[in-house]
């Protein structure tokens, strides 16, 4: 079948093997935890899949790394949502490479070269809450900086190597500035707790992260230009592409398999295909497009916008098709096998990560209207 074709060529140029060992494992055993998935993803290069070439990894374009995304989450959809945390971290190294004393680079070059897993404790799933502010405690003392705090969930918490971590630091005007902390798991003061309470994308590992009295060099943290109104800046409007694009294509993959178990059924061949596919090909195509923008256009706010646009239109996308062929496999699919209802239930996961829909409805429309976006 030619459905999502392209996409796994593309994971299998990027990322040799990895598509054969997950599709040689049944669904639930790479959703559980811990997931055989993630050292699969180690042991093919997925870590270095965004880094610079200059630096010993893959270099993949934002349209590579989507296609890529749409391939893992069509056979694991708690890898595609671990990953992506990874990769938008990644990310955020490469565009602070560009700024930095150098620091970044060599850290892309050992993620690359040792295979290393960078855990988020960026973005929060709290609702209500501005998903810039930082909640970790930050706390200079001399030269070293200590940090207190929690994140949870936190994907890849039990197999990350580094992890990432907004935090906020005074600055000589006496202003709060967020700023990214780059943080060695097995940095002393770092606990990994029980948190995550359902079997739903379990295999992503999103425990508590827990930080007590945890010290850093100061060199070890990249600083931005965000105060507490939460006016993105570039750095962080760059992140925000990548984790609004690669998130999306991971579980527009989740709702692809479903789709790719309707067409396949005993039957199916004589069904009219396009009440299934529609919606999340024209939702990738979206996607795509705003991938493929990256290459050549600013990132800036207004690009920004398209990639929510692309997001939001994914869950409406996701959410008719999951209807349409959890109805076309019918009763005795859902008797026999918890598979399709368990990647319908996983495919609808997107609309839980930030920013939510209805907390960007005033921040779009202040947009429009020709005020900076802010992400609530």
């Amino acid at each position: 079948m030619n459905f999502l074709h392209r996409e796994r060529a593309e994971l299998e140029a990027l990322m040799p093997g990895l598509d054969g060992a997950l599709a040689r494992r049944p669904l639930a055993e790479l959703e559980r935890a811990p997931s055989p998935a993630i050292a699969a993803f180690k042991e093919a290069g997925g870590p270095g899949l965004l880094v610079p070439a200059a630096y010993a990894g893959a270099g993949a374009s934002a349209l590579q790394a989507v296609r890529v995304q749409r391939a893992v989450g069509a056979r694991c959809p708690s890898l595609a949502v671990a990953t992506t945390m990874h990769h938008f971290s990644v990310a955020g190294l490469v565009e602070a490479a560009k700024y930095g004393d150098g620091l970044e680079g060599a850290l892309l070059e050992s993620v690359a070269k040792q295979r290393l897993l960078v855990a988020s404790a960026f973005a929060e799933g709290r609702a209500g809450q501005n998903i810039l502010a930082p909640h970790l405690t930050a706390e200079r003392r001399g030269d070293r900086i200590v940090l207190n705090g929690s994140k949870m969930p936190c994907s890849l918490s039990r197999s990350m190597d580094l992890l990432t971590a907004s935090v906020a630091l005074t600055g000589p005007d006496g202003v709060d500035r967020l700023a990214v902390a780059l943080i060695p798991a097995d940095t002393p003061g770092i606990d990994v707790r029980p948190f995550w309470g359902t079997q739903l994308l379990a295999g992503a590992e999103s425990d508590e992260v827990r930080l007590t009295d945890v010290e850093l060099d100061l060199s070890m943290v990249v600083a931005t230009e965000v105060t507490a109104d939460a006016v993105p800046d570039a750095l962080n409007v760059a992140g925000f592409l990548w984790f609004e694009l690669l998130l999306t294509a991971g579980y527009l993959g989740v709702a692809s398999a479903l789709v790719e178990r309707t067409l396949q059924r005993p039957g199916g061949a004589a069904d009219d295909p396009a009440a299934h596919l529609v919606p999340v090909e024209a939702a990738m195509l979206a996607v795509e497009a705003v991938a493929r923008a990256m290459a050549d256009e600013p990132l800036d706010e207004a690009l920004l916008v398209r990639a929510l646009t692309a997001r939001y239109a994914a869950q409406d996308a996701i959410a008719e098709t999951t209807r349409s062929c959890l109805a076309a496999l019918g009763g005795m699919d859902f008797i026999t096998s918890p598979d399709g209802s368990y990647l319908a239930s996983a495919a609808t996961a997107l609309t839980f990560h930030p920013p939510a829909r209805s907390r960007m409805a005033r921040p779009l429309r202040e947009f429009l209207d020709g005020r900076p976006l802010r992400i609530g």
